[in-house]
């Protein structure tokens, strides 16, 4: 495998990585509300972003790129979810006396749209992420990636 697919696909996925913990991370203290508000969202990302910035100990150029990266994820999420509620677009498939087939492959078309759409974009910004880490910083991602926990110094 050519070294700039590995390490757009390791910086694709550790961009996957960033967005979930991002989505755990806003999850917390809500008692089954997904739902924050933009100065909760804020300040969760500002403490998601400084705790990667210290673990892999960034500079300023790297702290930048780490940002356009949230950011464009942020993005893509936010027109992956949309305007309405994901949940009550798929309670509305099942709301009739049958499945709504073609409500169905309509929300997963514009769910794909979306994805694609700012996908281009996301790429872009893990690739630039990754390909300014030093090496040692590079395999700091790998073995996080492949411990499959957070950046938090618990085991």
């Amino acid at each position: 495998m050519k070294r700039w697919l590995k390490r757009t696909l390791i910086g694709v996925f550790g961009a996957s990585i960033l967005i979930g913990g991002l989505s755990a991370c806003g999850y917390g203290g809500h008692h089954g509300n997904w739902a924050t508000s933009e100065a909760d969202s804020a300040k969760q990302r500002e403490r998601m972003l400084e705790r990667v910035g210290t673990q892999l100990k960034l500079d300023a150029a790297q702290k930048q790129r780490l940002t356009v990266l949230a950011d464009k994820l942020r993005e893509q999420r936010s027109a992956l979810l949309g305007a309405t509620d994901p949940r009550a677009d798929f309670q509305a498939l099942m709301a009739g006396p049958t499945f709504d087939r073609n409500g169905a492959q309509t929300l997963v078309e514009t769910k794909t749209a979306a994805l694609r759409g700012k996908s281009p974009e996301v790429i872009a910004a893990a690739a630039d992420f990754f390909d300014s880490l030093r090496p040692e910083q590079q395999q700091q991602v790998r073995e996080f990636m492949a411990k499959r926990r957070g950046w938090s110094r618990r085991s």
